[in-house]
């Protein structure tokens, strides 16, 4: 079988369509918490609480989805691409809702904070189930499916990069010291780009293979992707490790405002310190799982990674720049060495259970995922609510010694848990290049 090359163009299309979707994780990794309690207004046990709520949805959202994908089928344009077509706008315009705040009461300002997160999250899955699907028909070649992902990871974190630096600098420019109407506007900006990018994303990609669907009950389907054990791992991996990636984030600009003394210009620098290097390590990535097993990489970068955040906490006091600096960046470079390795894993996984039932599930097992994404996004912002709640936080405030340690534990050694757990859950994962092309041959798409 002749394994298709993608081009370097629509390499760089596919990327650009997690940029347009890394809008809104960005924005929920890094500033919507910070948004939601010191700009919109929000109480921190309410903005929990209305992350955990609202991943309730997703328990529906995602696994319909997954399904909606496996069932329909444009002939003109493929079973993923036209939902970039079509939802394109209402995905912008969800973005720009979330980041508009009204001059209401609180309760009312509430319900528009759930209407709006809702919208946003209902907007987030219709297009990224499909994106993350879009991987396994783009090619069938592993190292090419490597490749197109470390092209789609870089520019995942070019939109963290306009997230954490561009949008605060826009907020205070355009915002003429409304910091609400600010972000607004900014944020309105970054949804424009995003729609112009899943359109981009739809026009320069193809879908090459055809897989066997199975058009089985919801029932059938969930027995199925039980049997496959290397899923379920993926989906305890993607939970653990969101966990602990969000949660480092979203305090990431209570740390620098509060534990670092920052003003503006170091809280957008420590920011962009960990945006960037998180986008060097998609480079380092592509190129060392070149000569080293992407597996054994992926294993033991999540294992250095809490080891660092012990460090962190233990060296770096408050007010201590230069070192919050460094130990940011080492953290945030060896955390992401892994991204572009576990998103190829999961079209491999996929592959997996249809060699070991017979039968394939696709649409569900990439919902699945997604779910599992957002279940650990909506977590992570439940604890971030409470403990800041727990260690005494005030928004706007100095605050107090217990709410200062709070605050490092989070982004150091209580995330850097997580990702412990992350690495020795894929001590377990065995689907390594040499084992993916022993399976492969046995697969009804492989001629």
């Amino acid at each position: 079988m002749k394994l298709a090359r993608l081009t370097t163009l629509e390499k760089v299309g596919y990327g650009t369509g997690d940029t347009a979707i890394n809008v809104v994780i960005s924005s929920m990794f890094l500033i919507v918490a910070y948004f939601y309690t010191d700009v919109f207004g929000l109480q921190p046990t309410h903005m929990g609480i209305l992350f955990l709520v609202t991943r309730l949805i997703d328990a529906i959202t995602d696994p319909l989805m997954g399904i909606l994908t496996d069932r329909y089928k444009s002939h003109r344009w493929g079973r993923f691409r036209p939902y970039f077509l079509y939802l394109s706008v209402p995905f912008g315009l969800s973005v720009g809702l979330m980041f508009t705040t009204p001059d209401w009461g609180y309760n009312a300002k509430l319900v528009w904070a759930y209407a709006t997160y809702i919208f946003v999250t209902i907007m987030f899955t219709s297009v990224t189930i499909p994106y993350i699907s879009l991987i396994g028909v783009l090619t069938s070649d592993p190292k090419e499916r490597l490749s197109a992902n470390g092209y789609r990871l870089f520019f995942a974190k070019i939109a963290a990069f306009c997230v954490t630096v561009i949008v605060p600098v826009l907020a205070s420019k355009w915002g003429e010291g409304d910091l609400a109407r600010g972000y607004q506007l900014a944020m309105a900006l970054m949804a424009m780009l995003a729609t112009g990018l899943l359109l981009f994303c739809f026009a320069t990609t193809r879908e090459r293979v055809e897989h066997p669907v199975e058009t089985r009950p919801i029932k059938l389907q969930l027995a199925l992707l039980l049997r496959n054990d290397q899923w379920l791992i993926l989906c305890a991996v993607c939970l653990t490790g969101t966990l602990g990636y969000v949660i480092r984030n979203s305090v990431a600009a209570y740390y620098a405002t509060y534990y670092l003394n920052a003003d503006a210009k170091m809280l957008s620098a420590f920011l962009t310190t960990g945006v960037t290097a998180a986008i060097l390590a998609m480079i380092a990535s592509t190129w060392l799982t070149k000569y080293f097993c992407k597996v054994q990489l992926f294993r033991w970068s999540q294992v250095v990674v809490a080891l660092l955040s012990i460090a962190m906490y233990l060296v770096v006091g408050p007010g201590d720049v230069l070192f919050a600096f460094i130990f940011y960046f080492l953290i945030s470079f060896v955390v992401d060495l892994h991204a572009p390795v576990f998103w190829s894993a999961i079209a491999e996984a996929v592959d997996y259970g249809h060699v070991k039932t017979g039968q394939r599930v696709s649409g569900l097992s990439f919902g699945g995922i997604s779910f599992f994404q957002k279940a650990g996004m909506g977590l992570a912002g439940f604890v971030v609510g409470i403990l800041l709640s727990g260690f005494g936080y005030q928004a706007g405030a100095e605050q107090s010694d217990l709410a200062l340690q709070g605050i490092a534990l989070m982004l150091t050694v209580i995330s850097g848990g997580f990702h412990l757990i992350m690495g020795l859950l894929m001590f377990k994962f065995k689907i390594t290049d040499d084992f993916y092309n022993r399976i492969k041959p046995k697969l009804p798409s492989y001629q």
